[in-house]
């Protein structure tokens, strides 16, 4: 199942790894999932891993990625961005794009703002936005 993950999704399960989190760990693992990344959204991840906060050094940002990165399909955005809802966060819009662009079954977040968003990007795409507890409810 090919699926986007925001970022908050992926982090959780890389660095803190436990309840649905580790779950969702387990099925990118087990090609339950297929997650897609493009340049952007691989580029955030690293840079969030990198924060001061969840104290990684850079040895242990590397082995997070190599457990993600690895297990994704990469997608290359076209330069004609597909048409996605207006949202509030514009570092949100990586991820929809993607979604539409790489033809996911659905973009998982725990965004507000992307989930706020998610009758009017199903409507326009087909595509869902749903929380980690709506996707593990509906798989």
């Amino acid at each position: 199942m090919r699926v986007v993950l925001d970022t908050n999704v992926v982090l959780s399960a890389l660095v803190f790894g436990g309840g649905l989190a580790g779950r969702l760990r387990m099925a990118w693992q087990n090609q339950q999932v297929l997650p897609l990344v493009n340049t952007d959204t691989a580029q955030e991840l690293m840079r969030v891993l990198a924060y001061p906060k969840f104290h990684l050094s850079p040895s242990d940002q590397q082995q997070l990625l190599a457990d993600y990165l690895p297990y994704s399909q990469s997608v290359k955005i076209p330069e004609s961005m597909p048409p996605v809802p207006e949202c509030r966060d514009p570092y949100d819009l990586m991820f929809m794009r993607l979604a539409v662009v790489g033809k996911a079954r659905v973009l998982v977040s725990g965004d507000k703002d992307l989930l706020t968003l998610a009758t009017a990007f199903k409507s326009m795409t087909g595509c869902p936005i749903q929380s980690v507890e709506a996707f593990f409810s509906t798989l």
